[in-house]
């Protein structure tokens, strides 16, 4: 049936419910208009609900009408007032409750009131009521209605309170706005966000549709009505045991496994989510459910398949045409996600939104059959990292499909070899998650399945090329969840390999293990493959290829990390031209370009060059993404770090602020990329000195690493270290040591003892024995640490320098006025290099040489450096006035 036959059943259920049962049938053929069917219909739900959840009559000799006058006064707009709340209407009834529109009295402040209907009647109904506040509680996102509170009515009737969202249900909205279709993927997109972050709380809906999607006049999309959403870990109840859920759901939205009254999932969602978008683009529902009853509509569900959208043209459909190639996508995008197998089916709602923004880059889904012309004409070589690792290796699998299948316009011959080395290939990875539960793709441990790859690239020492492209894929795979040592065996055998092959093969294995190299910081090896590969590109490809940008960009980012900033710059610049004449409109690539020029001009201390870049990188991404993309947060980012460099820390913040919103928005609270920004707003507050700030977000931070990431990840131990330095300004200085330890420690088990992090570390575990008086082990730490950051990072970089002035003023406090100037004036000269005279970090290198000359009787010194700073004062106050 059709939704507003749907909802005209429910709301003769509801009403019959107040009428004597003797009386109800009349009611029922009156209120009908003779329509037998409807009768039938609601006679049915009648009979299911008063069974109740247990099978027991409900009513325990109560007469139904006083039941129903006690809870609601006899009548729904009966009451006046629900705990501090003016009751200025009704919004809506349906499913269990009625809504109010309400005010709180004094304030103005406006909400929707939930009110159980016939709460006596049903424990079932009551259970349910309060699994829905429960549920709302657990969620807080923008694009979910809000719960403020719950409490009850004087009689005991529950009732709870949330945020009152005015606007349209999504598809009215897009109706009425004649939304175009990139406007109906970005709210169709913000409702998928919503609802994978409701499965990231292990809450599943179960009743999407559009009358509980609304949307705000600010075109803001907000996820309503949770009344039968379950949880996660109680999905292995059979449907059947609970009826009155399966009824209350909207058959035209419910997944076929709703139907059967089979075990449901994520992928369940998946499913009404499609339809939603079905319904979105074509402007009708997929399957004509008008006039038929319940049990005909669940047969058509079942057993017909729903034409493409694109087949079908309805009112409050897309405005004006839309191309061939675009429908294509869109309808693989739609019958994907409705699917009535749930194998087959998205089976998360990332993989849906992994389509969803191919589709708008222009770049292939991954639901989409293979075929030549498809994936040569939309191939992209880099893609974007993922969220779950099971949906990495699928993308991997994509991108090595796509990989040679372009490859087939070189040469005929060849191309018949690549392709069945990549069928091989990727459908041997495609197959582990066979292996598994069909309807989750992380059911299997991603450890297992790469293990498993492992042993089956072992046995192909007869198929030296397939063995080869396993071996790469699989390392690449490790390299990404940064398990090191593994990726590094597997790259180097699939090198080893691969050098008696084609030449090009062998420069993508070399460009992965050159990012290896980058990852581990062995600058030094990464360069020597990286040129190797760039060589190879040189000498294969023709002048401009995009494929040569990419390892041109990486060879600048060794270079950089090894500081040789003016190489790097050349190299970037180079990548960034080739670009440019590449792409005639905005694209990620020059983004890119872009950012890491940015970044190495930062790392000279040429802010105004890096800022110009930041910015304009910035402007592509919201271009090719929209403004809150997380793409765009990466940029607003690396702004911010610049300006907390700067040491305009207010508007630092600002930016990292907004990043960190974007972040929250795009990707949920547990996402890597949001724990990224809480991770550097806190540091830059910890830096600002403001501890008690900064420590709510780097503890959100750290948890959330630990989660997603383990322990004695790298990027675990430098959140970790953020807050140890937090810990130690505000004099807790006992957890402040056993943090240290833990991020050098991790440090060295994931980097290495020589590298920079881990000088960085023993140093700040000097400062710390600083603090509470313990000179030699302070020493002690400073020695080694920067005899590590001197190997690691070329002279002057003013990490090497921050640390030296450090340890110097440790020199100072001891009276060692001979061996501290040394170190004092190297900190000011390499700060002041990196940061510009004005810097709050120099002007503090210039007060320690000021006072170690006052100190240790070199008045004239102390003269000279104190005229100095006052100088540097005055021109900032002129500059400010």
């Amino acid at each position: 049936m059709d939704t507003a036959r749907w909802e005209r059943v429910q709301a003769l259920f509801h009403d019959a419910l107040a009428v004597p049962e003797p009386e109800r049938r009349a009611f029922l053929d009156e209120a009908s208009s003779g329509d037998a069917d409807l009768v039938a219909e609601v006679e049915t739900l009648l009979a299911e609900d008063a069974a109740g959840a247990d099978g027991a009559p409900l009513l325990d000799g109560r007469d139904l009408a006083d039941l129903a006058h006690d809870v609601l006064d006899g009548s729904v707009p009966a009451l006046r007032k629900v705990g501090p709340y003016r009751v200025l209407g009704v919004l809506g009834q349906g499913g269990m409750g009625v809504v109010y529109l309400a005010e709180r009295e004094r304030l103005g402040h406006r909400v929707a009131v939930k009110v159980l209907r016939d709460a006596a009647l049903s424990p079932a109904r009551r259970e349910r009521f309060a699994r829905e506040e429960q549920t709302l509680a657990a969620l807080t996102h923008p694009a979910i209605a809000r719960l403020y509170s719950a409490d009850a009515l004087a009689d005991g009737t529950p009732y709870f309170v949330m945020e009152a969202v005015d606007g349209l249900p999504i598809t009215d909205y897009c109706a009425a706005h004649a939304s175009t279709l990139g406007e109906r993927l970005r709210l169709f997109r913000a409702v998928c966000e919503a609802v994978q972050y409701a499965h990231q709380q292990a809450i599943i809906h179960r009743d999407l549709k559009p009358s509980n999607i609304f949307v705000t006049a600010e075109g803001e999309v907000k996820l309503l009505d949770f009344g039968i959403a379950k949880p996660i870990e109680g999905l292995d109840t059979p449907i059947a045991q609970t009826q009155t859920g399966l009824r209350l759901m909207t058959p035209a939205y419910a997944a076929p496994e709703q139907l059967r009254g089979e075990p449901i999932g994520t992928y369940t969602d998946v499913y009404a989510l499609g339809v939603v978008l079905y319904e979105l683009l074509a402007g009708c529902l997929p399957h004509d459910l008008a006039g038929l009853t319940p049990g005909q509509a669940e047969a058509r569900i079942l057993e017909q398949t729903p034409e493409r959208p694109s087949d079908r043209s309805c009112d409050g459909g897309l405005p004006g045409p839309i191309p061939r190639r675009a429908w294509a996508d869109l309808d693989v995008l739609c019958l994907t996600a409705m699917h009535e197998d749930p194998a087959r089916r998205y089976g998360t709602i990332d993989a849906l939104l992994l389509d969803l923004d191919r589709f708008r880059d222009g770049r292939p889904l991954n639901a989409r059959p293979d075929s030549l012309g498809y994936r040569a004409g939309k191939f992209l070589r880099r893609h974007r990292e993922v969220i779950t690792a099971s949906a990495l290796v699928v993308a991997l699998v994509v991108a090595l499909v796509g990989f040679y299948t372009l490859r087939l316009a070189d040469a005929r011959d060849a191309a018949l070899d690549e392709a069945a080395k990549a069928e091989q290939v990727s459908g041997y990875l495609l197959s582990l998650f066979e292996a598994g539960d069909p309807y989750a793709a992380d059911s299997l441990s991603v450890r297992a399945l790469l293990e498993q790859g492992v042993e089956q690239a072992e046995a192909l020492e007869d198929q030296p090329a397939v063995q080869a492209q396993m071996l790469d894929v699989l390392g690449r795979v490790y390299l990404l969840l940064s398990q090191y040592d593994r990726a590094a065996a597997l790259l180097h055998r699939a090198v080893d390999l691969r050098r008696e092959g084609d030449p090009l093969d062998l420069a993508e294995s070399l460009v992965n293990l050159g990012e290896l190299h980058i990852y581990a910081g062995a600058y030094d090896s990464a360069e020597v493959v990286t040129r190797e590969a760039l060589a190879l590109h040189e000498r294969h490809l023709p002048p401009g290829h995009p494929d040569l940008a990419a390892t041109l960009d990486n060879l600048g980012v060794i270079l950089s990390r090894q500081g040789d900033y003016a190489a790097a710059g050349a190299l970037y610049r180079l990548a960034l031209t080739i670009r440019r004449n590449l792409y005639d409109r905005p694209h990620e690539d020059l983004s890119n370009s872009l950012n890491n020029l940015a970044v190495n001009l930062y790392r000279q201390g040429d802010y105004d060059a890096a800022e110009a870049y930041y910015r304009e990188s910035i402007a592509v991404d919201r271009v090719v993404f929209g403004p809150d993309h997380p793409s765009v947060a990466t940029g607003i980012a690396n702004l911010g770090k610049l300006f907390e460099e700067r040491g305009d820390y207010a508007a630092a913040e600002g930016l990292l602020t907004e990043a960190l919103r974007i972040r929250r928005a795009a990707l949920g609270a547990g996402h890597y990329e949001t724990a990224l920004s809480l991770s550097q707003l806190g540091g830059l507050l910890q830096r600002a000195g403001q501890p008690d700030r900064a420590a709510p977000y780097l503890r959100e931070a750290l948890a959330t690493r630990e989660q997603l990431l383990g322990p004695d990840h790298i990027s675990t131990a430098t959140t970790r270290s953020h807050l140890a330095a937090v810990l130690q300004k505000q004099g807790d200085y006992a957890t402040a040591d056993t943090l240290f330890r833990r991020v050098l420690e991790a440090y060295r088990m994931g980097l290495g003892d020589d590298h920079w992090y881990t000088g960085a570390a023993r140093c700040n575990l000097g400062r710390l024995f600083h603090l509470p008086g313990e000179p030699e082990a302070a020493e002690a730490a400073y020695r080694e640490g920067l005899a590590v950051l001197r190997g690691a990072l070329p002279a002057g970089h003013q990490t090497i320098a921050h640390n030296e002035g450090r340890f110097g003023l440790l020199l100072l406090d001891q009276g060692r006025f001979a061996e501290a100037e040394p170190l004092l004036l190297a900190s000011f000269e390499g700060i002041g290099a990196a940061r510009g005279a004005d810097h709050p970090d120099t002007q503090e290198a210039v007060r320690r040489l000021i006072d170690l000359y006052e100190a240790g009787g070199w008045p004239e010194e102390a003269a000279r450096y104190r005229a100095e700073l006052m100088a540097t004062t005055e021109e900032q106050r002129s500059d400010q006035g």
